[in-house]
């Protein structure tokens, strides 16, 4: 008899209307693979723009007319319940963390994923909803100021959408590693980023940024708002432009500055490291946070009956750290 379960499934690209709950099959552990009983999961702005299919180069790698993973979702914390008959690294009852990647289909009731992917046991501190969102903020914000740009102690870090998931993560981990960080956001929440560690806050709607002075050794631009171009004179004379959205301009930037110029534009998709590379990466991010030097900011939880409402509200782009999906309390 075939075992089936809930899962957010998305009927095609579109508005949040397309994700929808669902029946479907429960999947079944590979020999390497472990079964996951999914506590909680992420749901990013990464997710919500996957879902509509833009930018539109995306889809020759997520599905043309829709996507080939049609569960969204790649953060996910659980419990491991089915090991496949290879498993060494994980037993029945241990509880992990991690993500999927290109895989998608954390926004259910079950996933499996290879012992040897993107996956962890929890540290006992660690509650399922901060573990879910690990990997979107924590580990992308870590990938891009450390292995990308490599910050060194009193260089000057911008970090432009510095209240979302992930620039609450980047002001953390530039102050551990040493880094002045100036913070662009919304005046209301000013305050809550000072109180993450940021030396100084710019208010976007009161002042454009890119008009200032001062010049910054890294501009960290989490939500893709402001282009290369913009940001070039006010980036150091060796400076980095860094995004983890991709655009078609910032395509061009990226091959136009590794050719021509000091000041460079830099982009990459951070699941599509090796899995082995991320693991690592994703320790690193963790002894940090077990250090007592970073936290995981939940804005917003939703049961997974709503993923279609938790998108709206991601789309709305007030977002203040983290959305949660709550699969099994």
């Amino acid at each position: 008899m075939i075992q089936t379960m809930k899962a957010t499934v998305a009927t095609g690209y579109g508005s949040p209307e397309v994700l929808r709950l669902q029946e479907v099959k429960k999947p079944v552990p590979k020999a390497n693979e472990v079964l996951v009983k999914v506590m909680t999961a992420s749901a990013t702005t990464a997710d919500a723009m996957m879902r509509t299919g833009k930018p539109y180069i995306a889809r020759l790698f997520v599905g043309l007319t829709k996507p080939k993973k049609a569960i969204p979702g790649t953060g996910f914390a659980g419990i491991v319940e089915q090991v496949g008959k290879g498993v060494t690294d994980f037993k029945i009852g241990d509880r992990v963390f991690g993500e999927t990647a290109f895989g998608f289909s954390s926004n259910a009731e079950y996933l499996t994923i290879s012992e040897k992917g993107v996956i962890l046991p929890m540290p006992e501190n660690l509650g399922f909803s901060e573990a879910a969102n690990f990997c979107d903020g924590h580990l992308t914000s870590f990938n891009f100021l450390k292995e990308i740009a490599k910050v060194k102690p009193g260089q000057k870090v911008l970090i432009n959408g510095a209240s979302g998931a992930l620039g609450t993560s980047a002001i953390q981990i530039a102050k551990y590693m040493g880094a002045q960080v100036t913070a662009v956001c919304s005046g209301r929440n000013s305050g809550f980023v000072r109180s993450l560690g940021a030396d100084e806050v710019i208010d976007y709607q009161q002042k454009d940024f890119t008009k200032g002075k001062e010049k910054f050794d890294y501009i960290y631009d989490t939500i893709g708002k402001r282009s290369f171009l913009a940001c070039k004179n006010i980036l150091s004379e060796k400076g980095l432009y860094l995004s983890p959205v991709l655009k078609f301009p910032l395509l061009l930037q990226v091959i136009r500055t590794s050719l021509f110029g000091q000041k460079k534009a830099k982009f990459e998709a951070t699941g599509a490291n090796k899995e082995e590379k991320l693991r690592f990466l994703l320790k690193e991010a963790l002894d940090i946070y077990i250090a007592g030097r970073l936290k995981t900011v939940i804005d917003r939880q939703f049961p997974l009956e709503k993923v279609a409402e938790a998108h709206r509200y991601i789309d709305a782009g007030h977002k203040k750290g983290n959305v949660v999906i709550v699969i099994c309390s």
